[in-house]
Parts: C-alpha cells; sequence; structure tokens
C-alpha cells in the first residue's frame, strides 16, 4: 500500500521532498475529481489531504470520503481530525493510542 497526497504546490512540496512517489496537484475547484481518482487507485492505502481542501467539498463529499476504510483519507494542518484515532483504530484493527 502507498500514500497518496493531494493539494496546492505548497502543501505537496515537502511530502515530494522525503520520496513520497504518489503526488496530486489540484486546487479546491477540481480537489473532488481528483480525490474520485485517487479513490480508485489500489495501490493507494492512505490519502493525505489539506483540511482546507478536505472542508472546500460539500457535505455529502466530505463524508462520503472521510468514511473511507481503503484508502483512508487522512485530512492534516492546523484543525486536525479529531477522528484520526478512530481512522487507524479501523485501519488495523488495533488501537494504537490506548494506553497500558
Amino acid at each position: 500500500m502507498e500514500l497518496a497526497v493531494l493539494g496546492t504546490n505548497d502543501f505537496v512540496l515537502g511530502y515530494q521532498l522525503v520520496g513520497i512517489r504518489k503526488i496530486h496537484v489540484a486546487n479546491d475547484v477540481d480537489i473532488e475529481n481528483k480525490l474520485n481518482e485517487i479513490m480508485q487507485d489500489e495501490d493507494v492505502g492512505i490519502v493525505v489531504i489539506h483540511n482546507s481542501s478536505l472542508q472546500s467539498l460539500s457535505e455529502e463529499s466530505r463524508r462520503k470520503f472521510l468514511a473511507s476504510v481503503s484508502p483512508v483519507v487522512v485530512a492534516v494542518g492546523r484543525e486536525e481530525e479529531s477522528d484520526l484515532r478512530e481512522k487507524v483504530k479501523r485501519v488495523i484493527g488495533i488501537d494504537l493510542f490506548k494506553g497500558g
């Protein structure tokens, strides 16, 4: 499984520099089309997207993408997703954040 990153040039640059190969540049206007395209790629296990880009989607689309198990869509940014713990648990079956 590979990691895919979707967002503006500025957002994807750091991921590109560390060697992530599946980089997709899109603005908020065509972010939904690109995200749909990435979701069809069977090699992708995790999609990283900036929270502001995710917020630009319709409520229905946002819910659909965030509910996906394969691949998992993870929003990052200033307002990080509160249910990241649940997403990780759903994907790998283990609560990594559980203490003890």
